[in-house]
């Protein structure tokens, strides 16, 4: 008669917790840039940029922006085509749905950005703007180890469309940009005709 070996799960069952989070790591890297971007193509060779040295969107943006070859990002606003002012930042967790018991199970993460764009004479080629995303989450006390690292992805996720929106706008600026005065509409007098000159009557 064959022996036959009993299957046993690993003494660690840990392991076992640990692969849900490897799958939805390998997913939300899939999805959060491991994929080709469209190259931003603006209206103007230099930009200069309000956000903070270490700010992770304005070092994404800057690097999509060089990653182009058409425009450059200067460190002062000194000689710049158009400046990006950034009017607002912020990142917010919102409870959305609550179990039995009143704990959380599920929330809803936002990110939002308030910008202005001006050209290098202060003049507003694109008034105050507003974008907002969100992403909603489920909660699990047994498993707050794999949501964290899954809202961190998430908010990275968030960051990279966030720069492809912001780059759709600023190339949408090119029919903003300052043109040739425009001519004036006001009909050009008219000068009377002359009227022919007639033999004079015998």
């Amino acid at each position: 008669m064959l022996n036959r070996m009993p299957l046993r799960m690993p003494a660690d069952s840990g392991t076992w917790l640990r692969w849900p989070l490897i799958l939805i790591m390998t997913a939300m890297l899939c999805a959060c840039g491991f994929h080709l971007r469209s190259s931003a193509n603006l209206p103007f060779k230099s930009l200069y940029m309000t956000f903070a040295p270490a700010s992770p969107l304005g070092i994404e943006l800057k690097r999509n922006i060089l990653a182009s070859g058409n425009t450059q990002v200067l460190k002062t606003a000194e000689g710049a085509d158009a400046i990006l002012e950034v009017l607002g930042e912020t990142q917010e967790k919102v409870i959305l749905t609550t179990n039995s018991s009143g704990r959380a199970s599920e929330y809803m993460l936002y990110y939002r950005l308030t910008f202005r764009v001006t050209d290098g004479e202060k003049k507003e080629l694109l008034p105050a703007t507003l974008i907002t995303l969100k992403r909603d989450i489920s909660y699990n006390s047994s498993q707050e180890l794999s949501k964290g690292a899954e809202e961190v992805l998430l908010y990275r996720d968030m960051r990279s469309d966030m720069v492809q929106q912001v780059l759709r706008r600023l190339a949408a600026l090119k029919t903003a940009r300052p043109t040739q005065p425009a001519q004036s509409t006001e009909p050009a007098a008219e000068i009377p005709a002359t009227a022919p000159a007639t033999a004079p009557v015998k």
